[in-house]
């Protein structure tokens, strides 16, 4: 890995590290964790409902579907989404009843949802050039959309399942409409909706939705370093291994058997969707956890240790692409 990758690494780490200081020094308040009041909870909320809304509905509504490479889109999200579907289903088969419902779907969507941008980004430009990072811009255009939009749908149904519905019908009216009125999944509904208009983006709308799209990751890098902070490392390390392994070794190798002998992708494209994969969790998935008041502490320790890890596995990845399937 070279050290312009690596610098980029270090500048995450230091990010989360100035989040962490804030919040072990309390500059935003002494609200307890967990509670209303955490500076840490009300940040994510702030993200929640106003930057990651504001970046996803600009990102679909300037979406170009016509230039799109659905052969590698398929190759990376095929295997991607039934891993994070399997993730899911077998926690919600072994989740005790007096645990969270929200459970299942935090560990899929932390073992399932990479860095695509902080990390993914300098990592497909430095190694992969030019041809490389469009590749990769190109899927993570549809990274959120399909994730989150799944995992979303299924967190809402446990939810409406854990309140004791009555019937099938009352529940699944629940589920729907609190996935699509839902800070997620509404902006991108609301995107692609303007974008089948094929009117643009008027400049002033496009220019705050910008401004605000750009506060997401700062505002997550220092939100992951806050949480860890005011939770603290968590008491067991047990699954929070399991979760980091399957973001680093299990979904890339099942998308590299897929893409590569399933579908005979090869070469930089193999590469590409490979090491997209294989990236550390997003600070996504510590959004997702504190909207639902689930694993916080576990999400924080995973988000972190992954993106460490991530220096030594991604080399791994690199030299094993190189030898099957030279770009």
């Amino acid at each position: 890995m070279s050290w312009g990758i690596a610098a980029k690494l270090l500048a995450i780490l230091v990010a989360v590290a100035i989040g962490w200081i804030v919040g072990r020094m309390r500059w935003l308040g002494h609200g307890e964790a967990g509670s209303d009041s955490d500076p840490a909870r009300v940040l994510a909320s702030a993200a929640y409902y106003i930057f990651v809304p504001a970046l996803l509905f600009r990102t679909t509504a300037r979406l170009d579907t016509s230039t799109l490479p659905w052969a590698f889109m398929f190759a990376f999200f095929v295997p991607v989404l039934a891993v994070v579907a399997l993730i899911y289903a077998f926690e919600r088969w072994r989740r005790r009843p007096d645990e969270a419902a929200a459970l299942p779907s935090v560990k899929a969507i932390t073992a399932g949802f990479g860095n695509t941008l902080q990390v993914g980004v300098p990592v497909a430009a430095g190694v992969f050039g030019e041809r490389g990072l469009a590749i990769h811009i190109a899927v993570v255009s549809l990274h959120s959309l399909t994730i989150l939009t799944l995992l979303t749908g299924l967190v809402e149904l446990d939810v409406a399942r854990g309140r004791g519905s009555r019937s099938f019908g009352t529940t699944l009216r629940q589920t729907v409409r609190n996935t699509v009125i839902h800070p997620v999944v509404l902006p991108v509904l609301a995107g692609l909706s303007w974008h089948v208009t094929g009117w643009p983006l008027p400049a002033v709308i496009d220019e705050v939705l910008q401004n605000l799209g750009t506060a997401v990751v700062p505002l997550c890098l220092t939100l992951i370093g806050m949480s860890l902070a005011y939770y603290g490392w968590p008491s067991s390390w047990r699954g929070i291994g399991g979760l980091v392994a399957a973001k680093l070794l299990l979904i890339p190798g099942v998308v590299l058997v897929i893409a590569h002998w399933g579908l005979g992708l090869g070469g930089l494209p193999l590469a590409v969707v490979v090491m997209l994969a294989a990236l550390p969790t997003g600070s996504n998935a510590l959004i997702f956890a504190q909207r639902y008041r689930a694993m916080e502490a576990e999400v924080t320790a995973a988000t972190v240790l992954s993106t460490v890890l991530y220096v030594a596995t991604a080399p791994l990845w690199l030299a094993l692409l190189a030898w099957l399937s030279p770009w």
